[in-house]
């Protein structure tokens, strides 16, 4: 057995492609060692600003031999087919046998392969994916033909084992294997040499270089806790820029400086960013004032001054970082904020969904709606969703695109708006995730809801929905925003009623300026009734019936009427599936099967996810327990039954059963049971009682049990046969009010 140890060390690699390097890295190499019969214990794969390490442990010191059998043409086949099996195989015509076969006599190729030292296989595979490494973006540099992500210095391949190691020797663009490389650019830069991969990790390290990603992310942390620590402040944590920094060092040296007070004002989401993304510094919180007062940075070099220069120097790139932020802050702040909102007339949200203002005017249409629903003042959603997005015009968010909402916060507040409004500028964005906070505010889960259905509504409207993959609009994660929204909040609505709204909006805004006044003006009634009736269907009806009264007949044909007509109730119908799938993958997370969904999900009123959800939770306890078991047992066999004989029979057995029919004693005992579980189930699902419904169910277990033993169905006389069959149809409905069962697995 050998470890084998390569490490590709070149300019500075960006940070954000160095986990990805590496994974690559790894890859490529042990599965073309593995293709080429060179197994392994284990591997790891390392990654600094300047190089990319492979350390592969229990490698084999050669490939097997192979001995591999191929079927060839027969021998009287045409001499082309016999030209083409030979260069498949390596061979010529007297290396070939003969052979009997059921279609006569054939040719057989033996190809024998004897095993390959483990050098000699490393030392193809290695160039092989260094010239065909998949960087996202790479460069040439000199002469060469050689594409690396920077310049490529040199490279390290040793074979080591308990005897010594040896170097793996190949040459790829004029550079040539060997067992050294560099510590630290600037404490340790020449070469020196190393023996296995222990030796190599120990001797970076007192060049100055900790090998090991983690580690160095590790220190970092460490390091600045402390330092913050020592003078009353703490660090605001930030993985992603940790991740970032400890991509950017190989010594890292921890710093700490002071932010000028001209820029304590700011508010704390403004300096952290512009440090983040400007400098890549951490920001430091005094406890006592909330305040970011210091930075935290990470030098790549210990200095005689102890970091001094470099504070100093990064100080004055700060200033004038912050100064530009000062002036975006103090400008913008002379903008009332409804009049941020104003200028996004001028932007386009889509360009089939109009502009930002546009969008607003639809999101506070909704908000009016919603907001009696989440117990929300309907005047402050209102106003929080026309100025909710007034931040997008400012010349912070524009240079700082993630600071929107938050800054909307903040200008509301300046402009002295109710604080509720506030914090629905800045909340109405979430849940952005599944372990993103919900909001509880009314008007914030008013603003929130009202934007997301917007956004899903819109683009089914146009019929651009996700596909695969791809969901440019975030599309999947607004749908599950909604109904994060209304479980968490527990908002009993029929979301129906807010698609059919939004539709017809849609179709009025891409539709309507071409169309008949008359058929625009009863599309706005139906609008009107929908706030009545609660439903496109009666709302729809209602309008035409109105419309005939009046002699207007022919208003029923029209492009548009007849479009409404087709076009919502369908993509409304798709667009509540795409909830439904979402639905389902989130209540799967919460421990309820897909089966059990699925027998929920063809119930009444499945829109109003509070009711279905409670309705899944529910029957899946239930069907966790004994009764519950076997009762599905017993609805299986049922139902089983009943569907095979209305097949056979070509009819439905779906009349009511006759208890005078009945001849045993448990077929009576049946009848009786099902009489009181439907008296029992029938108001419980009226009261969303479903432990009662659930608990009225199980009361049937023993009777559906005794029948099947007792009692034949198709009994020879045709009346009771039929009368039977029916009782089976009465099992499935009286079941079927609580959910669908057929559907479930069990």
């Amino acid at each position: 057995m050998a470890d084998l140890l390569l490490e590709l060390f070149s300019e500075e690699i960006p940070a954000r492609m160095q986990h990805r390097a590496a994974a690559d890295l790894q890859k490529g190499v042990t599965n073309a060692l593995v293709e080429a019969g060179l197994t392994y214990g284990h591997a790891a794969a390392f990654v600094t600003p300047r190089r990319l390490c492979l350390a592969v442990e229990g490698l084999l010191n050669e490939s097997p031999r192979t001995r591999e059998e191929r079927k060839g043409p027969r021998i009287d086949a045409p001499e082309k087919a016999l030209e083409g099996f030979l260069r498949s195989t390596g061979l010529n015509r007297e290396q070939l046998e003969e052979r009997d076969d059921k279609k006569g006599k054939v040719f057989f190729a033996v190809i024998d392969k004897p095993g390959r030292p483990a050098a000699e296989i490393v030392a193809e595979v290695v160039p092989e994916v260094i010239r065909n490494f998949p960087w996202p973006k790479s460069m040439r540099w000199g002469s060469g033909s050689l594409r690396w992500v920077r310049p490529l210095h040199s490279v390290l391949c040793i074979l080591s084992a308990e005897d010594g190691a040896e170097v793996v020797d190949f040459e790829i663009d004029g550079i040539k294997s060997g067992s050294k490389t560099a510590g630290h650019r600037f404490h340790s830069p020449k070469n020196f040499a190393v023996s296995n991969f222990d030796d190599y990790r120990a001797k970076l390290k007192k060049a100055h270089v900790i090998l090991e990603a983690e580690e160095r992310a590790d220190h970092i942390q460490e390091d600045a806790k402390n330092l913050a620590f020592a003078q009353g402040f703490e660090v605001v944590e930030d993985n992603g820029l940790l991740t970032e920094v400890a991509g950017l060092v190989e010594w890292p040296v921890v710093l700490m400086g002071d932010i000028a007070e001209d820029f304590f004002d700011l508010p704390p989401e403004v300096l952290q960013t512009s440090m983040r993304e400007h400098q890549k510094f951490f920001s430091v919180r005094n406890p006592k004032t909330g305040r970011i007062e210091k930075f935290i940075t990470v030098a790549n070099r210990e200095t005689k001054d102890h970091g001094a220069t470099i504070l100093s120097g990064n100080q004055k790139v700060l200033f004038a970082r912050l100064s530009d932020a000062k002036f975006f802050w103090e400008n913008d702040l002379r903008t009332p904020l409804q009049d941020m909102a104003a200028k996004l007339s001028n932007v386009t949200f889509h360009n089939k969904l109009g502009t930002q203002a546009d969008r607003i005017g639809r999101i506070s249409s909704l908000a009016r709606i919603i907001a009696p629903i989440a117990g929300a003042d309907v005047k402050e959603a209102v106003l929080a969703a026309q100025v909710a997005k007034g931040d997008l015009s400012s010349e912070m968010v524009y240079e700082f695109p993630e600071l929107q909402g938050i800054m909307g916060k903040y200008y509301a507040e300046k402009a002295g708006l109710p604080q509720s409004v506030a914090n629905a500028c800045q909340a109405h964005y979430s849940p952005l995730g599944p372990s993103d906070d919900v909001p509880k505010e009314p008007v914030s889960v008013t603003v929130a809801l009202a934007d997301k259905v917007d956004m899903l509504t819109g683009f089914w409207a146009i019929d651009e929905k996700p596909t695969g993959s791809k969901d440019p609009f975030a599309l999947r994660r607004a749908a599950l925003g909604v109904i994060r929204l209304v479980l968490e909040n527990e908002l009993r609505v029929n979301l129906s009623r807010f698609l059919d709204t939004h539709l017809l909006h849609s179709e009025l805004s891409l539709n309507g300026g071409h169309a008949n006044a008359d058929s625009v003006e009863a599309v706005r009634d139906i609008l009107q009734e929908i706030e009545h009736h609660g439903v496109f269907g009666a709302a729809f009806e209602a309008v035409m019936q109105r419309i005939k009264g009046k002699g207007a007949d022919h208003l029923e044909h029209d492009e548009l009427i007849v479009r409404v007509r087709d076009k919502v109730p369908a993509t409304r119908g798709d667009l509540l599936s795409f909830f439904h799938e979402r639905l389902k993958a989130h209540m799967r997370d919460q421990g309820i099967s897909h089966d059990v969904i699925d027998a929920c999900l063809t119930m009444p009123n499945s829109d109003d996810f509070v009711l279905l959800v409670n309705r899944a939770t529910a029957l899946q306890a239930f069907l966790r327990t004994e009764d519950g078991t076997n009762l599905l047992q017993g609805f299986k066999r049922a139902n089983n039954i009943l569907t095979a004989e209305e097949k056979k029979d070509g009819v439905f057995y779906e009349l009511d059963p006759d208890p005078k029919l009945a001849e045993d004693s448990t077929e009576k005992t049946l009848f009786a049971a099902l009489d009181v579980a439907e008296a029992a189930i029938t108001p419980a699902l009226e009261a969303e009682d479903f432990a009662a419904a659930m608990a009225a169910m199980a009361s049937l277990r023993a009777p559906i049990d005794d029948f099947f033993e007792a009692v034949q169905v198709n009994s020879e006389n045709a009346m009771i046969r039929r009368n039977r069959l029916c009782l089976l149809n009465r099992i499935r409905t009286v079941m079927g009010q609580v959910a669908h069962f057929g559907t479930i697995e069990g």
